[in-house]
């Protein structure tokens, strides 16, 4: 049996073995149920952050996750990615919420959202997410990675000012991310320490140890177990040092079913006649639907199957999720890296894993909310610190700058834009430089091949299939190096298509070629528009 990828040379690329064979219908749900607790005892925090983070109910967040899991989950076209609430959304949801007036009013925009993501469905918009350059979406990857590393050191030595869950530079805190590390070197609790100390160790050593239970039980949830223990034990030996209720998860307890039902909202119809409602709504759907394509193409390339996905399934189903959510009282969703990452480390084959998670969620917020409580942000700092460090390895970096300049000023921008500002605006930065990179080839391409044998007396330039307005540049270059007593012919037989401004410049230079002592024949191109 061959041995399964890590989530490093996926990350990287390079794993230059074939995809192992797999049929997903022979998967049992057990199978994916280690997956899922991995990718539940991170969700659970990273929820309750971006809530908190937006200024919304705690609820919202986990609805969101919960919705996320099971509706987005079973409709899926992308098998391992998981959808929930994202930090890029953040600030979009703390000015909604401002401009419309009300938290119920943006749970109106969220359902308004993702009927709009129906219509970008059934236009088959989700081809948009094959144009992103590798070198963007890679960068996001290793971005995303360098991120979890340092937002998550001041929750591993106790410094929990910022919510868990923030990708920002500037924290809702007045803080930002340098200013939140040397914050936490003066703030360190020393049983936080504890805490994720442990965890690291057992991150390390459980698949070496635990002779094939790792397989079974992931290393993420046991040292979030392990965190827990060491808790229990300070609180008993030394409660000076026991992290309290500030340091720990914050599940909201619903004493009974009407504060229950109470943690649900739903959406004011009588405001859907507000152009505010409706812009925030157009803005939800346009990021949330991109931000998805993104994630689509990074778990495409670290599913280990490599298998391809329906992105235009992916979008019906986000709209789906966002309609549920929004009517149920949750935050709007999108595709989110950090958990679709934990998945896939964890073992994670098909859309099973992303559904049980939603199941474990919706256990944890309305039957055991208190047993979840029990768990330190700590040790789930220690978790997404190691998940972080594999997604941000170095060989990555190393990789593209091999690729030439290319890829590598489009990585090495995506990286340090979303480390500088946010994930939204480093990816809109990074996609800005990756596209202009591709316009810049493009510009330099030559849009022909010479097929006449070299010093032949009659060049024979045959153009290629199709000739867009991207290479006027070049056809302009060559036309000039035509020295006078050249004899050229210019075929068009094997070309579909023809930019007019191109055309226009080829007859252009036909009807004075005679004048510059150049004999050009044209073959096969269509008459001037």
């Amino acid at each position: 049996m061959k041995k399964m990828p890590s989530l490093s040379d996926l990350v990287r690329g390079e794993v230059h073995v074939s995809p192992p064979a797999f049929d997903p219908s022979r998967v049992k749900w057990r199978e994916e149920l280690p997956a899922a607790l991995a990718m539940f005892v991170i969700a659970v925090p990273l929820c309750l952050g971006i809530a908190l983070a937006s200024d919304v109910p705690l609820s919202a967040g986990i609805i969101a996750g919960i919705v996320g899991g099971l509706v987005v989950g079973a409709l899926s076209g992308t098998p391992l990615m998981v959808s929930g609430p994202a930090a890029g959304l953040t600030v979009i949801v703390v000015a909604g919420v401002e401009s419309v007036g009300s938290f119920e009013s943006l749970l109106l925009a969220v359902v308004l959202a993702g009927v709009m993501q129906l219509g970008l469905a059934a236009m088959r918009a989700g081809i948009v997410g094959t144009f992103f350059p590798s070198a963007v979406v890679r960068g996001m990857i290793s971005a995303i990675g360098i991120l979890l590393v340092l937002k998550q050191i001041p929750h591993a030595v106790g410094y929990d000012t910022d919510a868990m869950g923030d990708e920002s530079f500037l924290q809702p805190n007045a803080e930002n991310t340098v200013t939140g590390l040397f914050g936490a070197l003066t703030h360190v609790e020393w049983g936080a320490v504890l805490v994720a100390v442990v965890a690291l160790g057992v991150l390390y050593g459980w698949s070496r140890l635990s002779r094939g239970w790792h397989s079974i039980v992931p290393a993420a949830v046991v040292a979030v177990l392990s965190g827990i223990a060491v808790n229990a034990l300070l609180q008993g030996y030394a409660p000076t040092l026991a992290l309290t209720a500030t340091h720990l998860v914050s599940l909201p307890v619903a004493d009974g079913m009407g504060e229950r039902l109470a943690q649900f909202h739903t959406p004011d119809f009588s405001t859907i006649g507000s152009a505010a409602v409706w812009r925030l709504a157009v803005i939800i759907a346009i990021v949330a639907s991109l931000e998805t394509l993104l994630t689509v193409e990074a778990t495409e390339r670290l599913d280990p199957y490599k298998r391809v996905p329906d992105v235009n399934r992916e979008l019906f189903a986000q709209a789906a999720g966002n309609i549920t959510s929004g009517l149920l009282g949750g935050l709007p969703l999108t595709g989110v890296m950090i958990r679709t990452a934990a998945g896939i480390d964890a073992g994670g084959r098909t859309n099973r894993a992303t559904m049980l998670h939603g199941v474990l969620l919706a256990l944890a917020a309305f039957v055991a909310p208190r047993w979840v409580n029990l768990i330190p942000l700590a040790a789930v700092a220690a978790v997404l610190i190691a998940l972080g460090w594999r997604l941000a390895s170095p060989d990555v970096a190393r990789a593209e700058f091999r690729f030439g300049r290319a890829h590598a000023v489009p990585f090495a921008i995506t990286v340090l834009a979303i480390l500088v500002t946010d994930l939204l605006i480093g990816l809109i930065v990074g996609l800005a430089v990756g596209v202009f990179y591709v316009l810049l080839d493009q510009y330099r391409s030559v849009p022909f091949t010479e097929v006449s044998p070299p010093g032949a007396v009659l060049r024979r330039l045959q153009l290629q299939r199709h000739v867009t307005y991207l290479h006027r540049p070049a056809l302009v270059t060559e036309f000039q190096e035509f020295t006078p007593g050249s004899r050229v012919e210019l075929d068009g037989r094997q070309t579909e298509r023809i930019d007019p401004d191109v055309l226009s410049l080829i007859h252009d230079y036909h009807e004075s070629a005679a004048t510059r002592g150049v004999d050009l024949r044209l073959v096969g191109i269509p008459p001037r528009p």
